[in-house]
């Protein structure tokens, strides 16, 4: 199997890659030259897999050019997949950003398992996303819950995104990409930084090229298909995730438990914190509830900008002991599909 990638010269009927010269400033952008043949229309489900917190929502929400799934600097912090589409003139990508590949402590682990293999399952093409931080070595997760599967007639294309090239020298990066070339397993290989929007473009082409032709699924002006309750409840959660630290992010779930449109005046927003132990509430709410105002205040924030509404929030902090190995729970907060 060849794998291409950026710094390799190639030509096909599409595209001609080049590489940029090292004495431009050490950038990672690829020129490109279409033919002048009709394109066909393409259309396909990518899923974007690989550890927790190596940048798979940000590159979600780059390559969208807008913010629909949450991130934070703890790992863990996607629960379910979120579907984003992407329609242009010749394509439309419907995008899965996956919970990270982890070995499962709580029932709420298998779930989120669960979710990325069950988007594996249903994609046209997979994004295994891996940081340069973290060597050439990939880790066992991904070796388990997607390399042995990709065999015989049921092998989808994969391409091996690099992430955070922005924190390397760019000589380091070529070494890099011939080591996981030398596996075999890739038929692309692109190196990016999701953070920067560097070097999207070009995943975005390289993506393209491996959906099939066919008409599209959702009009062009869907980006997503979740209801606004979902992203209410996410926003929340990440501000949670951003404002407290060791295991209250984790033990912590968001229900949207009342969501009213009003023709004049605010829309009515009310939620339910759950977390597992008194503990947790009182950090939760903190000195004469300052601590749960503060997270309400920056989600409501959020949520209005997301909304493009006023909002008035009101959240309630409840215990529920173990919710995270119950079943009755993740069906309740829509941790499974069944």
């Amino acid at each position: 199997m060849e794998v291409r990638h950026r710094f390799r010269e190639t030509t096909t009927s599409i595209t001609r890659y080049s590489s940029v010269p090292d004495s431009d400033a050490g950038t990672l952008f690829v020129s490109y030259h279409m033919s002048e043949q009709p394109t066909p229309f393409r259309a396909g489900y990518v899923a974007i897999v690989g550890e927790p917190n190596v940048g798979k929502s940000t590159l979600l929400n780059g390559l969208l050019k807008q913010k629909i799934s949450i991130v934070t600097s703890k790992p863990q912090t996607t629960r379910q997949k979120v579907l984003g589409i992407l329609t242009q003139e010749n394509y439309q990508i419907v995008f899965f950003d996956t919970p990270g590949l982890l070995r499962p402590k709580y029932l709420l682990h298998e779930k989120m398992i669960q979710s990325a293999l069950s988007a594996l399952q249903d994609a046209d093409v997979v994004l295994v996303m891996t940081e340069v931080g973290k060597g050439t070595d990939l880790p066992a997760a991904v070796n388990e819950y997607v390399l042995k599967k990709q065999s015989g007639t049921n092998r989808q294309p994969l391409i091996l995104v690099l992430n955070k090239v922005d924190t390397i020298e760019r000589s380091q990066v070529l070494p890099m990409i011939a080591t996981f070339d030398a596996l075999k397993v890739f038929d692309e290989i692109v190196p990016i930084s999701a953070l920067k929007a560097e070097n999207l473009d070009d995943l975005l082409q390289t993506i393209v090229r491996y959906l099939p032709e066919g008409p599209q699924f959702y009009p062009p002006d869907i980006v997503s298909e979740h209801p606004e309750r979902f992203f209410v409840a996410e926003f929340i959660r990440e501000k949670i995730f951003d404002s407290f630290r060791d295991e209250i992010p984790y033990s912590t779930a968001v229900e949207i438990t009342e969501f009213k449109e009003r023709e004049k005046g605010k829309t009515y927003i009310a939620a339910d914190i759950i977390v597992e132990r008194d503990s947790q509430k009182g950090i939760l709410i903190g000195a004469g509830g300052s601590a749960l105002k503060k997270v309400g205040e920056q989600a409501r924030q959020q949520i209005e900008e997301f909304l493009q509404k006023p909002v008035f929030l009101e959240l309630h902090v409840k215990v529920r002991e173990k919710w995270r190995r119950s079943e009755q729970w993740m069906k309740r907060l829509g941790y499974t599909s069944e």
